[in-house]
């Protein structure tokens, strides 16, 4: 079984800040990955699709999903659906097997009502500013409530994600001598350049 207590010291680390939304995804990846049986990625077989958008509160849900998970952006196994939702889909690409996890919503807006939100972050004050006897009671109910209180999870359904092979053929822009990925190239005045000096 994979315990989101174990890995919380190092997704504070990863993360920045003690809030609540960290500790969030790293429950919903936990039970995600326990629900499929399966344990912390160091590849690329498993896939985690966050339904998160941008600019919006409780975007750091996404760093525990990559901390427990080991989803990462950098491998390219975790995706943003732009959804503005705290949706978690875990993928076992190897089986062709998923599992959706999503904070209840009673959950969220209880932390929502909370001074951490309502005296702090609303009122604009950065995370790291917040006083560890607001923040560390709410991060502790976090880590420490019920699952089925915390967390709605789905049923194991059949899922396969088509993507394409990994690209390792490359070439260096003509204009400003960086390094580009072939299928990011374009054309200009008959130089292969990269997209930024496309654009000038």
């Amino acid at each position: 079984m994979v315990n989101a207590k174990d890995y919380f010291q190092d997704g504070v680390k990863l993360h920045g800040h003690k809030c609540p939304a960290m500790p969030l995804g790293l429950r919903a990846g936990a039970a995600a990955m326990n629900k499929l049986g399966i344990q912390r990625t160091g590849d690329s077989e498993w896939l985690a699709l966050v339904e998160l958008g941008d600019h919006h509160f409780a975007t750091c849900f996404a760093d525990g999903v990559q901390m427990i998970t080991g989803c990462t952006f950098g491998k390219g196994n975790i995706r943003k659906l732009g959804y503005g939702k705290w949706g978690l889909t875990l993928i076992d690409k190897k089986r062709g097997k998923a599992v959706r996890v999503v904070p209840r919503a009673k959950a969220i807006q209880a932390n929502q009502q909370t001074d951490f939100f309502q005296k702090y972050r609303m009122k604009g004050v950065p995370p790291t500013q917040v006083p560890p006897e607001v923040v560390e009671p709410l991060v502790e109910k976090v880590l420490n409530a019920p699952e089925e209180q915390l967390l709605q999870v789905g049923e194991v359904f059949d899922y396969t994600p088509q993507e394409p092979p990994v690209s390792f053929r490359s070439f260096v822009c003509e204009e400003c001598g960086e390094m580009v990925v072939e299928t990011y190239g374009r054309f200009k005045q008959e130089k292969k350049v990269c997209i930024p000096c496309a654009e000038k």
